[in-house]
């Protein structure tokens, strides 16, 4: 068969691989000039690795991914370090990056709060039936099961910071999906994920797999007479789209109403995210992760110094520091000039460091995409879109479509390779 993949970020390169293992002839098309996709990366002249532009690590319990990386002999690339993740209370940042110093945080109070906090993580990890959580609110079952004090200090700020004026609306399963799947010890691959990704793509080449870069691609239509579908001019037996749900309906305006409409409606928010170069160090104890509530007056929700969990010395000195919020499309820092962005940021940079000055700053680049992360609702597995469209020929792998596992790396893997094996029949 040929087939024909839209989007070579690392689910549509995944189902690329798959397909080309199984004997297939395999067109990639991507309308940037590079692959990896919303996990892609940049680099300075300078730097001997990339930085992402969202920020991207890996979890030591992502199988899917891991078990591509060991497929692909790339395994020794990838390290592990042990970075220092915190949580802010009363004015302070207290770390939160294991059960030891999670039972120390003092914003959990003392006695019943603390059980309570520890049976519900318990029960979340152990238990596998997400379809009777999905059934709740997380607001409202945290309230409930956790309790106002551990709600509100820990898993409130969280889904505030993640889903906006959406909050109240996501269901449990999207919360255990976190506790279950997550680990405290983090990954990256040497060089950054864009160097992942670009030795993935020449694995693929030398595989036969044809990757089209800055090829946007403006529709796809069947052939009535020969079943086949058209991708713009050129004709393809089997088509996956790795796209969002909104460009998917762009592309495919003949799909049958009940399917574009399920598309349509599928919520999610964007992402804001601005990378710093620095001259010093931000956090003087070294803290990578920060956790920033937002009802404490931070005008983003985490902030996180990359050069805390791998080397400086791999970005010529630099300083990394990412500041990230996840926000609804049309929120204003969609439209704020990068200067005017970076001065909503500095107060948060100085409540961290007070000897902050924003002569620190060297460079600063904002990257905006409107489709980072769905919002998933309450018996949200009815809204999922089908891998395999209603027309014959056509799938459909996106990010919105791994619920009830939350979007990242792991899953989009997982889904590509999914989607390939239900091509192959």
């Amino acid at each position: 068969m040929k087939i024909a993949i839209i989007g070579a970020g690392f689910g549509g390169l995944a189902a690329a691989y798959d397909m080309r293992k199984a004997g297939h002839e395999v067109v990639v098309f991507e309308s940037a000039n590079y692959v990896g996709g919303l996990a892609s990366g940049f680099k300075e002249p300078h730097w001997d690795w990339s930085v992402e532009k969202f920020y991207h690590h890996w979890f030591q319990s992502d199988a899917s991914m891991m078990g591509l990386i060991q497929e692909l002999g790339l395994q020794d690339k990838v390290i592990f370090p042990r970075p220092l993740t915190v949580m802010y209370f009363n004015g302070k940042f207290y770390p939160f990056d294991s059960i030891l110093n999670a039972l120390r945080f003092p914003g959990l109070g003392f006695g019943l709060n603390k059980i309570r906090f520890g049976f519900v993580g318990l029960f979340l990890r152990l238990t596998n039936n997400w379809r009777a959580l999905e059934k709740v609110t997380a607001d409202e079952w945290m309230l409930k099961w956790a309790g106002k004090q551990v709600y509100e200090q820990m898993w409130k700020p969280l889904l505030i910071g993640k889903f906006g004026p959406f909050y109240k609306d996501v269901n449990m399963a999207w919360m255990w999906a976190r506790i279950k799947a997550r680990t405290t010890r983090l990954g990256t691959f040497e060089g950054g994920f864009q160097q992942f990704a670009d030795s993935f793509a020449e694995k693929l080449r030398e595989m036969g797999v044809e990757i089209r870069l800055g090829v946007p691609i403006k529709f796809i239509k069947q052939n009535q007479a020969s079943g086949s579908l058209n991708v713009d001019v050129e004709s393809f037996d089997k088509v996956l789209v790795t796209t969002s749900p909104s460009l998917m309906a762009k592309m495919c305006p003949d799909l049958p109403e009940n399917y574009l409409k399920g598309l349509l409606e599928l919520k999610s928010m964007g992402a804001v995210v601005m990378v710093l170069s620095l001259k010093h160090q931000l956090s003087e104890q070294g803290y990578y992760w920060f956790s920033l509530p937002k009802e404490a007056g931070f005008p983003l929700l985490a902030l996180v110094e990359h050069t805390n969990f791998v080397s400086k010395d791999h970005f010529g000195g630099d300083h990394i520091i990412y500041a990230g919020d996840y926000l609804e499309v049309g929120h204003e820092y969609f439209s704020l000039s990068d200067e005017e962005l970076l001065e909503r940021f500095i107060p948060a940079f100085k409540r961290i460091n007070p000897a902050f000055e924003k002569d620190w700053v060297k460079k600063v680049w904002v990257n905006k995409t409107n489709y980072a992360q769905p919002v998933p609702l309450v018996n949200h597995s009815k809204n999922i879109p089908a891998i395999k469209t209603p027309i014959d020929g056509l799938y459909f792998a996106s990010m919105s479509q791994v619920y009830p596992w939350d979007r990242g790396t792991n899953f989009a893997v997982e889904i590509g390779r999914r989607a390939a094996r239900i091509m192959l029949g």
